[in-house]
């Protein structure tokens, strides 16, 4: 279920991701913490972690953890699909001219050698096989890259990990402070706009043989848990996947959805089977789509390109602006 997860979205979309007050630039300094002392960790996959000191040679397998370094202020050696990354996530850019380490599923054990990391960061979605090897290379970080059951908890925990084995604690305090900070004052903007509680679905779709799929963002993915911090109503109320939260259904499926719902969805300009909902797009005589509530009413929000649906703080961060400015623009 990964075209978005692994690649940009799943052809089968089935298948199975905000400023200082909203800034989503990375940190000034990766240094803040520091020292010389050796450290130890236990990641998500109970392995223990152990350093000389805190890492400034990281390379990193999948773009959530990317981001995360990013904004620690920790450029990375090593990031796995480097076109993709600035494809989809603009929110966090990438700093410097990281060595691109191939595929975020199957990164090139003889390019990482060559990096010769202090660290690699890894999610537990990355194959054990390939942990395996990367462990004869360097010491690898695994973390959680999702969970149903409490997504924003994980994302900051994430950070959180990263930042003791790079030395950048202090600088992760000042993320959890700047996010915690946005979700309020984005909530306070929608009550003031009246629009506390109401209903909202987020999706994102893809074409693949003129056939259009959609994936829900249920009320358990990270998104949703973030709709719900803002004081809106998540109507989905297709099941979503354990980890991620991600539901499926098609075009006729969004009949479901209640009347009054505001519909959001992220696209890309750079990949024209990800964006079917946009105007003139594929559905636009499509007869379904045209007799929709929300298409009538014109509460379709095409949201900012470049906020990766499955980031850390940064890209939460610019959702929540993006999604507050098109509510509230009405």
């Amino acid at each position: 279920m990964k075209r978005h997860l692994l690649a940009a979205a799943t052809a089968a979309v089935a298948a199975l991701a905000l400023s200082a007050c909203g800034t989503t630039e990375p940190a000034a300094d990766a240094k803040d913490t520091k020292t010389s002392e050796a450290v130890t960790l236990t990641d998500a996959s109970g392995a223990e972690v152990k350093l000389d000191g805190p890492a400034t040679k990281v390379v990193g397998t999948e773009w959530n953890v990317v981001e995360s370094l990013l904004t620690l202020g920790v450029e990375p050696t090593g990031v796995a699909d480097v076109k993709g990354y600035q494809l989809w996530n603009t929110s966090v850019p990438l700093e410097g001219e990281p060595k691109d380490i191939g595929t975020r599923g199957e990164p090139s054990m003889d390019t990482v050698a060559a990096l010769a990391p202090d660290l690699i960061v890894a999610t537990t979605d990355l194959p054990e096989a390939a942990v395996k090897q990367l462990r004869d290379i360097a010491p690898v970080l695994q973390v959680r890259s999702a969970d149903g059951a409490g997504q924003v908890d994980q994302m900051l925990e994430n950070v959180d990990l990263i930042a003791k084995a790079t030395g950048t604690e202090d600088k992760a305090e000042q993320v959890r402070e700047q996010f915690d900070a946005k979700l309020a004052e984005g909530r306070k903007a929608l009550e003031e706009a009246g629009l506390a509680g109401e209903g909202i679905a987020f999706a994102d779709g893809y074409v693949t043989s003129n056939q259009v799929s959609v994936r829900p963002y249920t009320a358990t993915s990270l998104i949703g848990e973030v709709n719900t911090g803002l004081g809106l109503k998540n109507t989905w109320e297709v099941k979503g996947d354990e980890s991620y939260g991600l539901g499926a259904t098609d075009v006729e499926g969004l009949t479901k959805l209640p009347e009054d719902t505001h519909f959001a969805y992220i696209g890309n300009e750079g990949d024209e089977n990800a964006t079917p909902f946009a105007e003139g797009g594929i559905l636009k005589d499509n007869a379904v789509w045209k007799s929709l509530p929300f298409v009538e009413s014109g509460d379709v929000h095409r949201l900012d390109d470049g906020i990766w649906m499955f980031g850390g703080p940064g890209s939460m961060e610019a959702y929540v602006d993006a999604v507050v400015e098109a509510l509230t623009k009405k």
